[in-house]
């Protein structure tokens, strides 16, 4: 029986993980705590992001941020994500995986609660500390899960991807109201340290298995050079872009129209929790044609309906954008992950393919955030956007339909 593409898509990529979490002794594992911790785990790799942007205008205003400084600051995790990704493996084999995941969500949690101290230094290397444990502990989790709960793999992806979701809906919502308690937006940022420290504590009893060499290597050869490699990666990464616009800026654009940080919050809350309806059933749906390409056009056609609607819609309609936004990107973001291995010929070409479009991807969705303040702080206002947002579209469309195509990658596989 063949599973949807999501299923397969997040099956095949946590195979080819695997070998980066070597078995751990029986003695050592706990299901029932795992199983907790690593939910807990997922809920906090969202919180570091989401949480800021409901705050960025005060914030801003009370360091003496400009928009283009503000629209760094939203941009730095993101390059993160990207740029320190690849070391997951590499720490991975020296010290083992449960290790890492403990030690990173003690930096994310320093990370957290130094944006709230010393100032605009305090912001931009909170920020970069969270980013890079946020990119380093999202790689090693998947393999995780396959190791340990072989036959519930997809299944506890699946609770693992609304972890994620959740853990981004929450702080985006509740942000404001803890500022709003503590009247400190230093204090409301802070908060979310918190969890984090609470997941490292359950997590503890992991890193009592030793450490054990990875398995055998296989080289890919030609991924660089292929030119659908390229269209997947782009495709990912422009959307990607367009998600992290909304994460970082869209509180702010909404409090432009006349929103409270209150309300502007809780609307971000809402469209990301929206996604795990489309994140879940588009993969599904699209493996129901001949190829993807339809699929990815609704998707993006959805994603900037919702953009523009939240950028130029009378006020009263914005909660309806909201919606048709978070299907939209929901979406998106899932037809991305199962290309990765619907256009690859087995697991060890998906995992090089993965790290392609997630290390590139990544980096250039990097830009979106960066480049919506830049066009803030030139025009004054949000009225530029939706030429931004219909550019990175259209690109997306045209990376998207090449992507879309019923073929695999030209490379070939070879032990090491």
């Amino acid at each position: 029986m063949t599973l949807p593409a999501q299923q397969l898509a997040e099956q095949l990529l946590i195979d080819a993980e695997d070998q980066e979490c070597p078995p751990a002794p029986a003695s050592m594992l706990r299901p029932g705590l795992l199983l907790l911790g690593l939910v807990l785990v997922a809920l906090n790799l969202r919180p570091a992001l989401s949480s800021l942007a409901p705050l960025l205008n005060e914030v801003a205003q009370s360091v003496g941020l400009s928009s283009a400084a503000a629209g760094l600051l939203t941009t730095l995790p993101v390059f993160c994500l990207g740029l320190f990704a690849p070391l997951a493996p590499i720490l991975a084999r020296r010290f083992g995986a449960e290790r890492v995941v403990l030690g990173f969500l003690l930096v994310l949690a320093g990370g957290i609660g130094l944006r709230s101290l010393f100032g605009i230094p305090g912001l931009f290397l909170g920020s970069l500390l969270a980013g890079a444990s946020i990119g380093i502990v999202g790689v090693l989790l998947p393999g995780i899960i396959k190791r340990d709960f072989p036959r519930q793999a997809g299944s506890l992806t699946g609770v693992y991807t609304m972890a994620l979701c959740l853990g981004a809906a929450a702080a985006a919502g509740a942000t404001v109201p803890l500022s709003e308690y503590w009247q400190s937006w230093a204090m409301g940022l802070a908060f979310w340290a918190l969890p984090a420290i609470i997941a490292a504590l359950c997590w503890l009893p992991q890193t009592a298995a030793p450490a054990v060499s990875a398995g055998a290597r296989v080289q890919v050869r030609g991924l660089w050079r292929d030119p659908l490699a390229w269209q997947i990666t782009l495709y990912l990464g422009l959307q990607s872009s367009l998600a992290y616009i909304v994460f970082g800026w869209l509180p702010s654009i909404l409090i432009g129209r006349g929103l409270s940080p209150l309300e502007a919050g809780l609307m971000l809350s809402g469209s990301v929790l929206v996604q795990l309806l489309s994140a879940l059933s588009a993969p599904w749906l699209a493996t129901r044609g001949r190829d993807q390409r339809l699929a990815i056009a609704l998707a993006l056609a959805l994603t900037l309906t919702g953009l523009l609607g939240c950028l130029y819609s009378p006020v009263g309609g914005l909660w309806g954008f909201a919606v048709v936004l978070g299907l939209g990107q929901g979406a998106t973001f899932s037809l991305a992950l199962s290309l990765i291995v619907l256009r690859t010929p087995d697991s060890h070409v998906a995992s090089q393919l993965s790290s392609m479009a997630q290390g590139v991807g990544y980096t250039l969705a990097g830009f979106g955030p960066l480049a919506v303040g830049l066009l803030h702080d030139w025009s004054g206002d949000w009225s530029l956007l939706g030429g931004l947002f219909v550019l990175v579209s259209v690109l997306a469309l045209v990376f998207g339909m090449g992507a879309g195509r019923d073929r695999l990658v030209a490379v070939r596989a070879e032990p090491l």
